[in-house]
């Protein structure tokens, strides 16, 4: 059965950190819920694969901090400015070097979408020390969750943990193409 968590009781029990590393939760962020687990953890990544129907299509990732990006991740005179924009509700594309997540998150790719949210979760994301996937709170096709009603009843029930504030009323993130050359990059809008 899934356990509803508030922020308080996630803050005051450090020992629900080690239970989310081993589950797939819903949690704020400063756009819109996510659906995520442990990215370096292939048996909960192909869960969360299941649960959204997307068999294939690439998960990006919230991260504890932005040195993972400079050591692991291809940047150049481009980056700096959008990764002084973080915290804040953009997902950056870059190109991988070296993976420090699971291969499932991005099955045959080498292009990362990176999070790191303006809000309170990524202070939870910095205490479990690993990357989170992070993804719509919805199967492929249907409207993604602002609050609780909004849940399907069947992601609901494949649920550990759904850490719940209230209703959210933000629009997916926006996706930075930094993974491009420079004539080839932009910017769109994109709920991943």
């Amino acid at each position: 059965m899934v356990r509803i968590l508030t922020k308080e009781e996630l803050q005051l029990d450090p020992r629900l950190f080690e239970e989310l590393k081993r589950s797939v939760f819903i949690y704020p962020t400063d756009t819109i819920y996510g659906i995520g687990c442990d990215a370096t953890n292939d048996e909960l990544v192909e869960r969360v694969r299941r649960i959204k129907d997307r068999p294939d299509q690439p998960f990006s990732i919230i991260i504890p901090n932005k040195a993972l990006v400079y050591q692991n991740c291809e940047t150049d005179e481009r980056a700096k400015p959008w990764m002084d924009k973080l915290p804040g509700p953009f997902t950056l594309l870059f190109k991988v070097k070296t993976r420090f997540f699971s291969e499932k998150v991005i099955p045959g790719l080498d292009t990362i979408g990176i999070r790191i949210p303006n809000h309170w979760f990524s202070d939870v994301v910095r205490n479990l020390k690993v990357p989170i996937v992070t993804t719509s709170v919805n199967c492929s096709g249907e409207d993604f969750m602002t609050c609780l009603e909004d849940l399907n009843p069947d992601i609901k029930k494949q649920v550990e943990f759904i850490i719940y504030t209230g209703p959210l009323k933000g629009r997916p993130s926006t996706i930075v193409h930094l993974e491009k050359s420079e004539e080839d990059s932009g910017v769109s809008i994109n709920a991943r």
